[in-house]
This record gives C-alpha cells, sequence and structure tokens, in this order.
C-alpha cells in the first residue's frame, strides 16, 4: 500500500525548455554538446559546492563572449510555465491528506529564486506548502541519481521504500529509486501529466 508520495519538480510541475542552454550558447561561440567542464561545473553548482557568484565566473571563463547577463538569461530561460492545473492538482492532493507528500529536486538557487519571480511568491508559497519536506539539491548537497539521496529522504522521515512512490521525468532517477524497492513513474514528458496521478499509483 502506497503512504508516501515523492515528487520531482521540473517538467513534472514546472514546465521546461532544457534544450536552450544547447540553442543559445552558440550564439557566443559555444559548443552546443557540453563538455565535461561544463557538466561537473552543474553537478558542483547542483549539490551546493559552489556559489552563484562562482558559477556565474566559471561559465563566463568557458565562453568568453558572453556577458554575465548573457549567461544568467540563457541559464534561466530553461524555466517556463507552472500550469494552474498542477498547482490545483497538488493543493487538493495535500488537502485530501491521504498521502504524506515530499518534493525532490536537483536544483540550484538561481533557478529557485527564478521560479519564485516567475511565479510569484504567494504562488510559490502555496506550493511549497503542499509538501511535507521540500528537498532541493543545492540545500541537502545531494542529488539524484545518487542513492544516497534516496536513502537521506527515506531514513529522514522513515518512510519504508516498498510504501513509497516516486515520479521523475528521468529515467536514470527513476532506475535509480527502483533499485531501492520505491515504486516508481517516469513521467514521459509532454504524454503524460502528474494530474493523472491516481491512475498510476
Amino acid at each position: 500500500m502506497i503512504k508516501n508520495i515523492i515528487f520531482d519538480f521540473g517538467d513534472i510541475f514546472i514546465n521546461l525548455d532544457k534544450e536552450i542552454v544547447f540553442r543559445e550558447i552558440e550564439k557566443f561561440g559555444g559548443d552546443p554538446v557540453l563538455s565535461p567542464e561544463i557538466i561537473e561545473i552543474n553537478r558542483q553548482y547542483e549539490v551546493g559546492k559552489i556559489s552563484s557568484e562562482r558559477f556565474v565566473t566559471l561559465l563566463s571563463e568557458v565562453y568568453p563572449k558572453a556577458t554575465r547577463e548573457d549567461i544568467l538569461a540563457i541559464w534561466n530561460g530553461i524555466l517556463l510555465d507552472f500550469p494552474d492545473e498542477r498547482l490545483d492538482f497538488i493543493e487538493q492532493l495535500a488537502k485530501d491528506n491521504t498521502y504524506r507528500l515530499f518534493l525532490l529536486s536537483n536544483t540550484n538557487a538561481l533557478h529557485i529564486d527564478e521560479v519564485k519571480r516567475k511565479m510569484g511568491v504567494e504562488k510559490f508559497n502555496r506550493f511549497k506548502n503542499c509538501f511535507e519536506q521540500f528537498y532541493l539539491s543545492h540545500e541537502i548537497n545531494l542529488r539524484k541519481p545518487n542513492k544516497e539521496i534516496y536513502h537521506f529522504v527515506l531514513e529522514q522521515n522513515e518512510l519504508i521504500a516498498e510504501e513509497t512512490f516516486f515520479i521523475d521525468d528521468t529515467k536514470e532517477n527513476t532506475d535509480a529509486a527502483m533499485a531501492l524497492g520505491i515504486h516508481c513513474w517516469n513521467l514521459q514528458v509532454g504524454k503524460e501529466s502528474v494530474i493523472e496521478l491516481k491512475t498510476r499509483i
């Protein structure tokens, strides 16, 4: 019996344009294929090992033709809209109080600040308040799909894996959770919606 639900954030609730970096960075002499160096900078930033200031500085060194403003615009351009129907859905699920609800997102300080700006603080807080815990990778210094992050959530909240359901759009993340006995839905973006949860659980 499922008692707990863990949700990803990007492309589960807020829509993303994940290809923007690949499209836009070419305008500044960047390679559309991200180098291992860029991937590692992003990973360090997502787990809070480097500050936002340091992150932008490192990218400025890699892409010298781009201003800091260019980099911030491209970086935050990944964030699109947050459909009201998804907010209504999670608020109703929280009100029903059938499951313990958690959010677990690989994200960073710049993106969360931009989410608050785009959504508005009131709407963002309505969303955040639906969850018992709101776990962001840069705050807990862990990221998916590393198994440590799933152990952390389970142990911190005394959850049993077999009683827990996890929704994420990245197969690598759901595969890692499934290996620990967590039930998963690898949501197909553009084909499925989180509001269909009750037909999946």
